[in-house]
């Protein structure tokens, strides 16, 4: 989603702000190893189409990067194939299995969702197709979409699924959410349990009336006040402030041919504040943000903006790594519009649509069914999925809903969560019955409903989880 901290990221299933140091219990004791059985490392690379990029140590588990041969276009094997970069976090073959995508690249260190933490598991994290390196060359761009992504996941799963024979779960957070949705609404048998987190769904793309009605009652109103002076005020001061971010761009070697003028990324960043703060940020740090932002220095408006916002990230060179999110907002995911009044007629352009975020050779053209159909497909077939959701993350203002045909699905929200919300921020009972599920889809019975805790001991390193900086979706 059209972000604006851009932070190039990483391992995480973006989450966020609550420490999870509390959520221990002991860890799951797996098997006696059989020193005669095959090495893990040879029973992958014995499997067609994947090879080895490196493999790293760390104790406790096997950690490989693969890249796995894949087809360009899955209903036409003669379209050829490309390279798809995965990592695999090797725990035993007899433990459940997490397949993770952020729906954006794969980082290439070692980590673990919060799903795989609490079922004590394997990993396997998946790059979405056409993110560097995983794109084919030449890109047929019109081969980037949800079926032939969630095809390439379950071509995955069926080549480890033989070595991974137990329980498998998907999982992601904000895209990599809608991600982990639209394989189980296209290949609904593959796996066994779905946890989404902070997933937008965009059923009507230009109606977007929930947005406003989210800005409007967000936290309290003298934080919203403070940060709507502050983005009034940025664009009240362009000219200086342009120049400020001419010098900025100069400096960094940066460019602007993809939006048109450096005038129209700076009232992009700048119309991302609000909508950035309330993404990434708790109410708590409101106190952080300018109290008089008219009689504010020209630094401190540019430094909280550039804080929140990014000004590098609309950019050439900001924008560019995420040139295939952008393609897919403009096609079929949708992306949000607010109306933001406080701006007056201080805006020139507007909230951009993601057209204006791809480069003019890359043809785009949208798909208007492809959202109601995923939607109607949750409400009255989900099983087995669980949706997590932050109270203060704009992007909940359109989330998945469960209607009478949903099955073992639940829908939670964390209390003043933002944008990084997981089980671990949940209310304590709902916590529990989350974990619970999750135990219970992975075949690993948890001792009681209320008394569920993930298997797995918390890892500062593994379980470092940061919330993942993606783009901030405007249409």
């Amino acid at each position: 989603m059209r972000k604006t901290l851009r932070w190039l990221l990483s391992l995480v299933v973006l989450i966020g702000t609550v420490s999870v140091a509390g959520a221990t219990a002991g860890a799951a004791t797996a098997a006696e190893p059989d020193l005669t059985a095959p090495d893990i490392k040879d029973r992958i690379l014995a499997i067609p189409g994947v090879s080895l990029i490196e493999e790293k140590p760390y104790p406790g588990y096997r950690y490989f990067v693969l890249n796995f041969t894949q087809q360009v276009d899955h209903h036409n094997p003669a379209a050829g194939t490309f390279q798809q970069r995965i990592t695999l976090l090797h725990k035993d073959t007899s433990r459940p299995t997490v397949m993770y995508t952020s729906g954006y690249s794969v980082s290439t260190n070692p980590s673990r969702s919060e799903p795989t933490q609490i079922v004590d598991g394997n990993q396997v994290s998946v790059e979405y197709r056409y993110f560097t390196p995983s794109r084919p060359a030449p890109a047929d761009w019109s081969k980037l979409d949800i079926w032939q992504a969630a095809s390439d996941q379950h071509s995955i799963f069926e080549a480890l699924k033989p070595v991974y024979a137990k329980n498998w779960l998907t999982t992601g957070g904000s895209k990599g959410g809608m991600t982990a949705t639209y394989y189980k609404r296209f290949y609904p048998k593959d796996m066994d349990g779905v946890v989404a987190y902070v997933a937008p769904n965009d059923v009507v793309n230009n109606e977007d009336s929930a947005y406003d009605r989210f800005f409007r009652n967000v936290g309290t109103k003298e934080c919203r006040d403070k940060l709507e002076a502050v983005q009034r005020e940025a664009l009240v001061r362009r000219k200086p402030l342009e120049a400020k971010y001419a010098e900025y761009a100069k400096a960094n070697g940066y460019t602007f041919t993809t939006t048109g003028s450096l005038d129209k990324s700076y009232e992009a960043v700048v119309l991302d504040y609000v909508w950035a703060f309330w993404q990434y940020s708790l109410l708590s740090d409101c106190g952080t943000i300018p109290a008089d932002a008219r009689h504010a220095t020209d630094q401190a408006i540019w430094d909280t903006v550039d804080t929140i916002s990014g000004f590098s990230f609309y950019t050439d060179q900001g924008l560019e790594p995420y040139t295939p999110y952008y393609y897919q907002a403009g096609t079929q995911l949708g992306s949000p519009t607010i109306k933001q009044p406080w701006l007056g007629g201080l805006s020139r352009y507007g909230y951009q649509p993601p057209r204006h975020f791809v480069p003019r050779s890359i043809p785009m053209r949208f798909h208007p069914s492809a959202m109601p159909q995923v939607d109607a497909w949750v409400r009255h077939h989900a099983d087995h999925m669980l949706y997590v959701y932050g109270q203060n993350d704009p992007w909940g203002a359109e989330r998945f809903r469960l209607g009478s045909g949903a099955r073992d699905s639940y829908v939670y929200t964390v209390a003043g969560g933002n944008h990084g919300s997981k089980v671990a921020g949940l209310a304590a009972a709902e916590k529990a019955a989350a974990t619970s599920a999750i135990l219970r889809w992975a075949g690993v019975p948890a001792a009681t409903a209320t008394q569920a805790k993930p298997l797995a001991r918390y890892d500062a390193a593994l379980d470092r989880q940061s919330i993942e900086r993606e783009p901030t979706l405007r249409p």
